[in-house]
């Protein structure tokens, strides 16, 4: 069976989510394997949260190691040649493989060894030779099986032998942590850690590093390389990056700590992102996540534009559970961006439309792609609190995406699709009961259950309302969406995982509070200037990674900067976590605009300047909360609803005076005078806001004396012809 299949015959399975470039398909015995570990993976994660807890750091090691096993039997280290099928390993290879595997099984069986003295009331620890043995030869290994795996192109319908020791790899160094841990928690990060200790640590962060660049791209893993060798060459640095310097057996176990690898972020993506991953494996293998987007056809499909108009509704319900900009790109914007060039859209337009709604859905309540509960992991502030506040912001967000779509569709006269093209509105009221998984979500969080219940509730809600459509999950349903779950997951394991190291050596070097100071001396105690430069260094540190790990870094880094000007912590994260998911649509380095632009087939860069103009409208919103705490409903109902409206319409003039189009076309004069009152409103004062309505009604007027008056005269002409 397929990996992506839900029958023996290995064909794909109405939920498969598209193959990246490097993924396997493994059919037959390996595939089902494969899928008995992602269920078992999946099953493990959903039990210890809601049944039987499993000790911390066991479980994060256990979250890791198994997330690594699913990631090098899926992945492979470079691009699939699918249209051939190489063979799991040939005659040439056999001088990298033979030791390689004979080093990992001589690991494996000594830790295995260390395991049964142990099970069977054996006196004291094991003999010296056997972590001695194991750690040389899982290095040797590890260190064999990374080099034919960059070497030698492996197949893509079974696991390549490189790949299977890195696997094992992975399980040899849970074992060994799992084992030792009480000595662990003492030693790791202290000059008591031994070469054991140094090795297995090193081990581990190379495998994290290695499965992050096969699953996110090399971004983040050269970002990780930067700080790893910050920690060793500090005492050689200048200013404030110098720092006493580390030697490897301390550097190494500290990241393998709750301090780094086993910190916060992977609090959260064992946790949180899995049982949210996997609510929306349910939501998938349902057809629940199908309806969401036939439901907004259904909603926006006739208007002007509408194709882009579902891909801004729809992408934004997806987009909050999927976890990934890029990723969220791929599942929606293969239905949505083919359907907006044939309206009208140029496939660029196209393309930067589907990246920039994808985009937002990390900023909508309540899931917000996992970005929520890393907040909440970091400030301490309760997570329905920060779903609260993140409402308007988001809100804001797609209506600036919104307004951008519309005002293109006005300017190029594009129109709907026909009645004929769309789902039956009638018949998507009927089945409204399928939001029912969304609504139970809301319901249970704000009704005080801890938010792993109310995943589990809405995940067995989605279970229970397919029993109401021809799709319902069965038991075979119901393990494919768990097999599913675990492998939508691991890029975000990886990330986590990876980001964690970065964290790390921040917590270990202390540069986090240096660069505070620093942020502190340059802004001179302007606040508006450090956003700015907050703004900047979020935006950069995001660029080539996902938002997950965008944001701890940044959190980590710029956040204490800003808190210690006197900037509330909510504002602070939420202004650092927003241009961390807008660093997916702006340039040179724009994941999701990539993405978007392969399915395209437009200019990647191109398409990334274009998704810039597009979400240019969002970039202010975090400015606007700054001025105005209302807009994260920090206020009365009064201040709020008056910060929201205005807050509006200085989005909806912004994106007017990009696109050029208010009531008609703007001539550049009027264009500027639109862009001033829209920055005018930023600031949400009485005054600034009467200013710039003031200019806002000034443009009107202008418009309609000269371009409306106009357009009605052509008409009027052409009717008397």
């Amino acid at each position: 069976m397929s990996t992506h299949a839900s029958g023996a015959n290995g064909s794909p399975a109405p939920d498969a989510i598209p193959l990246a470039s490097n993924e396997r398909e493994l059919v037959g015995w390996r595939g089902w394997l494969l899928f008995g570990f992602c269920v078992l993976y999946t099953g493990l994660h959903l039990y210890s949260l809601n049944i039987a807890p499993i000790e911390t750091w066991t479980f994060r090691i256990l979250h890791i190691s198994g997330g690594l096993v699913i990631g090098y039997c899926m992945t492979a280290a470079a691009e699939l040649d699918r249209d051939r099928e190489h063979p799991a390993w040939t005659g040439s290879q056999l001088v990298a493989m033979v030791p390689a595997l004979a080093s990992i099984g001589y690991a494996a069986g000594c830790i295995a060894y260390a395991w049964y003295l142990r099970e069977t009331g054996a006196a004291g620890a094991p003999p010296d030779w056997v972590f001695e043995h194991m750690r040389w030869a899982a290095l040797i290994a590890i260190l064999i099986a990374l080099g034919a795996s960059w070497f030698w192109r492996g197949p893509s319908r079974s696991v390549f032998w490189a790949d299977l020791v890195l696997a094992v790899g992975a399980i040899v160094v849970a074992a060994y942590l799992i084992f030792v841990l009480p000595r662990w928690r003492m030693a790791a990060g202290t000059s008591f850690a031994g070469q054991t200790e140094l090795i297995m640590a090193a081990v581990g962060a190379l495998l994290i590093l290695e499965l992050t660049r096969r699953v996110a791209g090399m971004a983040l893993v050269v970002i990780t390389a930067i700080f790893i060798a910050y920690a060793f060459t500090g005492p050689y640095l200048p200013g404030i990056l110098e720092h006493r310097g580390y030697s490897m057996s301390r550097f190494f176990t500290y990241i393998y700590t709750d301090n780094g690898v086993l910190g916060p972020t992977t609090a959260v993506s064992s946790t949180y992102i899995i049982l949210f991953i996997t609510f929306a494996a349910f939501l998938q293998a349902s057809r629940v996540g199908d309806y969401f987007v036939n439901f907004a056809f259904s909603l926006a499909g006739r208007r002007r534009g509408g194709p882009a108009k579902v891909a801004v509704f729809a992408s934004g319900l997806m987009g909050m559970i999927n976890g990934t900009s890029a990723g969220n790109v791929v599942s929606t914007g293969s239905l949505t961006i083919p359907l907006m060039k044939r309206v009208g859209y140029n496939p660029r337009s196209a393309a930067s439309i589907e990246a920039s709604a994808s985009t937002g859905g990390q900023i909508v309540p309540p899931i917000m792609g996992a970005g929520a509960f890393i907040m909440a992991e970091i400030t301490g502030i309760p997570y329905t609190d920060i779903a609260i506040a993140a409402l308007i912001p988001g809100l804001l967000y797609f209506l600036s995406i919104y307004f951008m779509v519309d005002l293109e569709a006005r300017k190029e006269g594009m129109r709907g699709m026909s009645a004929e093209e769309l789902p039956d509105r009638r018949e998507m009221l009927r089945k409204i009961f399928l939001f029912i998984p969304i609504v139970m979500l809301v319901a249970t969080l704000f009704m005080g259950y801890s938010v792993i219940r109310a995943g589990t509730m809405a995940m067995v809600s989605a279970a229970v309302v397919s029993w109401f459509t021809p799709h319902r999950m069965g038991v075979r349903e119901l393990l494919n969406a768990l097999a599913l779950g675990a492998r939508m997951a691991i890029p975000l394991v990886a990330v986590c995982a990876c980001a964690g190291i970065i964290v790390g050596v921040i917590s270990l070097t202390g540069v986090g509070a240096r660069f505070a100071a620093m942020l502190l001396t340059i802004a001179d105690n302007s606040q508006l200037l450090a956003l700015f430069f907050a703004m900047c260094i979020s935006i950069l540190l995001g660029m080539g990674m996902p938002t997950t790990a965008a944001y701890a870094v940044a959190a980590s880094v710029v956040a204490p900067g800003l808190q210690q000007m006197g900037i509330p912590p909510l504002v602070a994260h939420f202004f650092v976590f927003y241009y961390a998911v807008v660093s997916a649509i702006t340039p040179p380095v724009a994941l999701a605009s990539y993405a978007a632009a392969a399915i395209a087939g437009s200019d990647p860069m191109r398409t990334s300047m274009t998704s810039f103009k597009f979400g240019l409208a969002a970039f202010i919103v975090p400015f606007m909360f700054f001025y105005s705490p209302a807009l994260l409903m920090d206020g009365s109902w009064l201040q709020i609803a008056r910060v929201t409206a205005t807050a509006s319409i200085g989005i909806y003039l912004l994106a007017a005076a990009i696109q050029g189009w208010f009531f008609g076309r703007v001539p550049q004069p009027s264009r500027f005078l639109l862009l001033s009152a829209a920055v005018l409103m930023i600031a949400g004062g009485l005054v600034t806001d009467s200013v710039g309505m003031l200019l806002a009604a000034a443009v009107f007027a202008h418009q309609r004396r000269f371009v409306l008056s106009a357009i009605v005269g052509d008409q009027v002409k052409g009717e008397a012809r």
